[in-house]
């Protein structure tokens, strides 16, 4: 059955293809339809097992830096690298990379899902490792209020059989119980530049966090060398990741390769995440006209906030871009949670909520020299206005349609 769903998948993916739908989910959905056991019967055969990520923010960067955590320790690594994290999305994944005949040529696979999907997921397929990241304000229009999210991830890690690697600075994934827990943390003094979710929504700062001992914690960042502090030795390394919240998604993906593969030294990978860089559209850096343009992803206070921690400085020209597409979430209030008043000005507010956004920074009496909703008339703009260096917070849909434009030829 296994050969014959291979056959069927492979081929409706062509016909996809032909057609010019490659991201389609098409075979994902056939093979779903016609072989309910195909993604068990072949990532069960994975000599190191599986392993989920999830969370709110942070997946998709999360999951590349443990993917090649793990390549540099001579894996092999199977990953939805198109970050489609549906489950569907990760059938079409299996089917690109496995031969006709079932061959499957890889040790391990490492799978960023979306919390529900994940659920579903570990209901078909043994999960050995999970790593979760943060439980944040995003997506209520597809998951409801937080707590239920992270009941969705609790239920995950109920089917976890190994491990469970947690972030212990984030009161409801600290809470979660499963298999054997490893926690993965902040020092005191970074503690201090990352305000929780909780602080961002409510009036009371009164937080309760559980005290955990951490396998790994973010002692320090200072410009891009990040400290890591594993028992009592600390070590250090030159990040190419960009962000203090890399810095701290790196954190949990340290303990989570530890954790798999426990003779490999922690030293060993903090020196191995010198030259790992982002994910697409989360802090890429383009050349346009002799100018540097940093694409910035944005989709909740939190992530918004320590982006501004990260990037908000008087050398750059600033962009931000805000959709309300079914993607980004409908509701775009979260944006009055976020602290602006690290900007002294802002070039351009594009995207469908182009006026909102001006509104929002007006009340935190930061300029706004443009007001454009057309994404593609506003990126020429701002990228006319000067010679200086540039950055652009945008949404998810904005995100991609921004980066679609700079790597087309529609920037004048």
């Amino acid at each position: 059955m296994e050969k014959v769903s291979i056959i069927l998948g492979k081929a409706v993916q062509k016909v996809t293809r032909l057609k010019g739908n490659g991201g389609s989910a098409l075979p994902g959905l056939v093979i779903e339809r016609t072989n309910k056991n195909f993604i068990k019967q072949v990532l069960g055969k994975l000599p190191h097992g599986v392993v989920v990520i999830s969370g709110t923010n942070g997946k998709t960067t999360t999951t590349k830096i443990v993917s090649e955590l793990l390549e540099r320790q001579g894996l092999k690594v199977f990953t939805n690298k198109s970050g489609s994290n549906f489950v569907r999305g990760v059938i079409s994944a299996i089917l690109a990379n496995i031969k006709i005949t079932g061959k499957f040529d890889f040790d391990i696979a490492v799978l960023e899902l979306d919390e529900a999907h994940a659920v579903k997921f570990a209901e078909q397929v043994p999960i050995d490792y999970a790593l979760f990241l943060n439980v944040q304000r995003d997506q209520l229009d597809r998951f409801g209020e937080i707590d239920h999210t992270a009941e969705l991830l609790q239920k995950v890690a109920t089917k976890t059989q190994k491990a469970i690697v947690l972030n212990r600075e984030d009161i409801r994934v600290s809470k979660i119980t499963g298999p054997k827990r490893i926690f993965f943390g902040l020092s005191e003094e970074m503690q201090k530049r990352f305000p929780s979710d909780d602080e961002l929504i409510a009036t009371s700062k009164d937080f309760a966090k559980e005290e955990h001992e951490a396998k790994i914690v973010l002692e320090n960042l200072k410009g891009s060398k990040a400290s890591y502090r594993h028992k009592d030795d600390v070590y250090s390394c030159e990040l190419s990741l960009r962000g203090i919240y890399n810095a701290y998604n790196a954190a949990g993906a340290l303990a989570l390769c530890n954790t798999i593969l426990s003779k490999v030294s922690v030293e060993k990978l903090v020196s191995d995440l010198t030259g790992i860089k982002s994910a697409f559209g989360r802090g890429e850096v383009f050349k346009i006209h002799d100018v540097e343009v940093e694409i910035l992803l944005v989709k909740n206070p939190a992530a918004f906030q320590l982006s501004l921690a990260s990037f908000a400085d008087s050398d750059h020209d600033y962009m931000i871009a805000i959709n309300d597409n079914t993607a980004d979430g409908h509701d775009i209030s979260w944006l009055w949670n976020v602290n602006f008043s690290e900007l002294s000005s802002v070039k351009v507010t594009s995207g469908t909520r182009a006026a909102d956004m001006a509104l929002r920074l007006k009340y935190d009496d930061v300029d706004v020299k443009i007001v454009e909703e057309e994404i593609l008339t506003a990126l020429n703009k701002f990228l006319k206005s000067s010679k200086r260096p540039k950055r652009i917070f945008a949404s998810y849909t904005a995100m991609l349609e921004i980066r679609k434009l700079i790597s087309g030829s529609s920037i004048l």
